[in-house]
């Protein structure tokens, strides 16, 4: 241990052990060797060590028990390597239960019986991911031929990819369109198929819907009545009757689609909307100079591309006159 009481500096699989141990103490109340043999792969006298070291650690945490040959939490426990979080256990159950996460490699040896609505998945390709993810690093234009909603037949339109962003329910592909001359969201499903690809000069910082974030202020439906608003409040965890949640404005639109903040409280009853957006008019004005701030920054990038455009056609000109002559 260090000489202002934290953990010496240690190898990281044994600092992973070492948090395993003090996750099981802390979740499940006990942990013994055969939990870090099992999970680890190590030696029985190697999971010995990792729960001397951890005892080294954190004397006050735990004491061996014989009946139950197992090493239990202490009412003392206090945690040292690990910052103790409610959604980290149960984002791992959630994980097992969308096949995503076999319950074999989850920290969880005890799993409670539980149930989660079940979620319609949206696939992504790997192969695809794998193109666009060398699109964005080396900082590159793609040929795709891709499904949008507007359109009956798909087109084919050249993309600069710089960023993957999820709505929470489906992945998307934030990139440049040569079409539109615009940056917006293309869903990675629609992306039928992939063609050549190109240097590309588009700056991933002018996109300011991107790169600027937007606080949303939320509250409680004012209509509820005063035992259902409470009631909301403590749902959401709201300190005086709101919470705050950032996110990017290119993300906006589906946060508030998503939790029906995209509505006006009037129009809704209040049984069926909890919640309502208490800042809408900044976020709208946001909403709207950061889309003008990244049309004006774009028009550069357009200018230039029209410019070059026109060089090369005359240099075409040139060429077939000079090949006539």
């Amino acid at each position: 241990m260090s000489g202002d009481g934290s953990p010496a500096k240690m190898r990281w699989s044994i600092e992973r052990r070492l948090e395993f141990i003090e996750f099981r103490l802390f979740w499940e109340g006990r942990v013994n060797r055969s939990d870090l043999v099992d999970f680890f792969g190590i030696s029985v006298p190697q999971a010995s060590a990792d729960l001397g070291r951890y005892q080294e650690v954190a004397k006050q945490n735990l004491a061996y028990d014989k009946r139950a040959k197992s090493y239990l939490v202490t009412r003392e426990f206090k945690p040292v390597l690990l910052e103790l979080d409610a959604q980290r256990y149960l984002a791992q159950l959630r994980l097992i239960a969308n096949g995503i996460l076999p319950k074999e490699e989850s920290w969880l040896g005890w799993v409670p019986p539980y149930a989660t609505v079940p979620s319609i998945a949206r696939s992504v390709d790997p192969v695809k991911l794998r193109k666009v993810l060398d699109v964005i690093r080396t900082g590159s234009a793609i040929h795709v031929e891709y499904q949008s909603l507007s359109r009956p037949d798909p087109l084919w339109r050249w993309l600069t990819p710089h960023a993957l962003a999820f709505d929470g329910f489906r992945w998307h592909v934030r990139a440049w369109c040569h079409t539109r001359n615009r940056f917006q969201d293309f869903v990675f499903a629609r992306m039928l198929s992939f063609d050549e690809t190109r240097p590309d000069q588009i700056n991933a910082e002018h996109d300011i819907e991107w790169q600027r974030f937007l606080t949303f202020r939320i509250g409680p439906h004012p209509d509820l009545e005063t035992a259902k608003r409470n009631a909301i409040e403590l749902d959401y965890g709201m300190q005086q009757g709101e919470i705050s949640v950032e996110t990017r404005i290119s993300l906006s639109f589906y946060f508030m689609h998503r939790f029906g903040l995209d509505i006006d409280p009037k129009d809704v009853q209040p049984e069926r909307q909890h919640i309502v957006l208490l800042n809408r008019e900044e976020i709208d004005e946001a909403q709207k100079r950061a889309r003008k701030e990244t049309a004006a920054l774009a028009s550069g990038y357009i200018h230039k591309k029209m410019r070059n455009r026109m060089i090369g056609y005359d240099v075409y000109l040139l060429e077939r006159l000079s090949g006539t002559m």
